[in-house]
C-alpha cells in the first residue's frame, strides 16, 4: 500500500470511529460535504488508481473461463465508469488508452463483442455509445445501435418463450425477465443510445422497462426483490436498481409521463436504504440482514445513487450527503495495495434460499465491485 493510500486507510477508520471528530482532521469540513476529502481518499485519486488497474487488465469472463467467450456485463460496467471518469477529468491519455482496448474488437478480436440476446450481452453497447459520445467515431455508434436496437428485435427461432412474445407484444424488450439486476443493464444501453442519437425513442423504452420493474418488484418499504419468486433483499441486486433509477433519472426528460413514479420508487428506496446503514458507511449482502457480511459492490452502487441525488437536487444534501460522504470513506479501506476492492459477491443467480445469499463466495477485485468505484468517482466530480 503507498503511502497516500496508507494515509487514507488510517483517516478512514478515524472518521468512521465514534471517538473521532471528521473537523479535527479536515479543516471543519461538514458532514456532508462531497468536495473535500482527506488526503490520498479523492475521487481523483482513487479514480485514477481504478481506472488504471482496469486499463492494465486483460479481458475475461467470469462464467465461461475457456472459448467461446465474448466480453460479460462486469467488464461493461467498469469500462463505462472508467470512460465517464476520464471524460469528466479530460484525462485524455486514459481515453486513448481505453479506447485502445476496444480497437481489436473491430477486426480480430471481434467475437468478443457479445450478441444482443440477453440482458447481461447487450448492456456491451454503453462502451461503443460513450466512445462515440467522445470521439465522434461512428464505428463506435454502429455498433452501440446494433445492440441497443437487437434488445428490441422481434423473437423468433424456435426457442423464443411465450414470455418474450408477450412483452414484445406490449412494447417491452423481450430479454425481459423480472430480476432487478436488469434494470441496469437494459437502462444503461438504452440510456447511452439516447445519449449518443438524441432519438427519444431509446429513453422512452428505458423508462416503460423501468416502470414495469417498479409496479412488480419494488416493496412497500422501497427494497427490491430479487426476482417475484425470490423474497430476499439481495445487496447488489438492489444496487442495480439504485444505479439503473439514478442513471435514467440523469438524461430522462422533465416532461416524460413515466418520471413521477420513476423519482417516486428512487426516493422512497433511498430513504429505507438510510435505515439499513451501518456506521461504517456500508450495507450488508442482505440488506435487512444484521448477522450477513459486509457487501461491497452494492456499498459502492448505493453510494452512487445517493451521491447523483445530492448532486442533482433530488435528495436533502444534509442528510444524504452525509451518509454518500460515509459510504464513499467506509469503501476506501476495503481497496487494497493493488487497487482491488474485496468482500465483492461473486456473481449470483436467484434462488429461494436465505442460506445461499449468505455462502456467496467473496471476491477480491471482482469487477462488479471495483466498477461501481469508478461511477462514485465520477459522480462526486460531476
Amino acid at each position: 500500500m503507498n503511502l497516500k493510500s496508507k494515509i487514507c486507510f488510517a483517516l478512514s477508520l478515524l472518521i468512521l470511529s465514534s471517538s473521532f471528530s471528521p473537523a479535527s482532521a479536515q479543516k471543519k469540513v461538514k458532514g456532508s460535504d462531497l468536495k473535500n476529502w482527506p488526503q490520498g481518499c479523492s475521487p481523483q485519486e482513487i479514480g485514477k488508481r481504478i481506472a488504471q488497474h482496469f486499463v492494465a487488465s486483460p479481458h475475461f469472463n467470469y462464467f465461461r473461463p475457456t472459448p467461446p467467450r465474448s466480453i460479460v456485463y462486469p467488464e461493461t460496467c467498469t469500462w463505462y465508469g472508467a470512460l465517464t471518469f476520464a471524460k469528466l477529468t479530460n484525462d485524455n491519455e486514459l481515453i486513448k488508452k481505453l479506447a485502445e482496448r476496444f480497437e481489436p474488437l473491430f477486426s480480430t478480436d471481434s467475437s468478443l463483442i457479445p450478441l444482443p440476446n440477453h440482458v447481461d450481452n447487450t448492456v456491451f453497447g454503453a462502451v461503443p455509445f460513450e466512445l462515440y459520445i467522445i470521439t465522434k467515431d461512428a464505428r463506435y455508434l454502429k455498433t452501440g445501435l446494433r445492440l441497443a436496437d437487437g434488445q428490441w428485435a422481434a423473437p423468433s427461432g424456435d426457442g423464443v418463450s411465450p414470455a418474450a412474445k408477450r412483452y414484445y407484444e406490449k412494447g417491452l424488450t423481450p430479454q425481459t425477465r423480472l430480476w432487478i439486476d436488469d434494470m441496469y443493464m437494459i437502462t444503461a444501453v438504452q440510456l447511452q443510445a439516447f445519449r449518443a442519437t438524441g432519438d427519444l425513442k431509446y429513453v422512452n423504452r428505458a423508462a416503460k422497462e423501468m416502470v414495469l420493474y417498479l409496479d412488480t418488484l419494488q416493496r412497500p418499504n422501497g427494497l427490491f426483490y430479487h426476482a417475484p419468486d425470490v423474497p430476499f433483499f439481495w445487496g447488489r441486486g438492489n444496487g442495480w436498481m439504485a444505479a439503473g433509477m439514478s442513471e435514467l433519472l440523469l438524461s430522462l426528460p422533465k416532461d416524460n409521463p413515466d418520471r413521477p413514479m420513476i423519482m417516486e420508487g428512487y426516493k422512497k428506496m433511498m430513504a429505507t436504504l438510510l435505515k439499513y446503514q451501518a456506521t461504517d458507511g456500508t450495507w450488508k449482502q442482505l440488506i435487512d440482514e444484521p448477522e450477513a457480511w459486509t457487501e461491497t459492490s452494492g456499498t459502492g452502487m448505493f453510494a452512487f445513487a445517493m451521491i447523483t441525488g445530492v448532486k442533482n437536487g433530488w435528495l436533502n444534501k444534509k442528510i444524504y450527503g452525509a451518509a454518500a460522504r460515509k459510504a464513499w470513506l467506509g469503501l476506501i479501506p476495503y481497496i487494497n495495495e493493488n487497487d482491488e476492492i474485496r468482500e465483492v459477491c461473486e456473481g449470483t443467480s436467484k434462488l429461494n434460499d436465505r442460506q445461499y445469499y449468505f455462502d456467496r463466495k467473496r471476491n477480491v477485485g471482482d469487477l462488479h465491485g471495483q466498477a461501481p468505484l469508478l461511477w462514485c468517482a465520477t459522480a462526486l466530480l460531476r
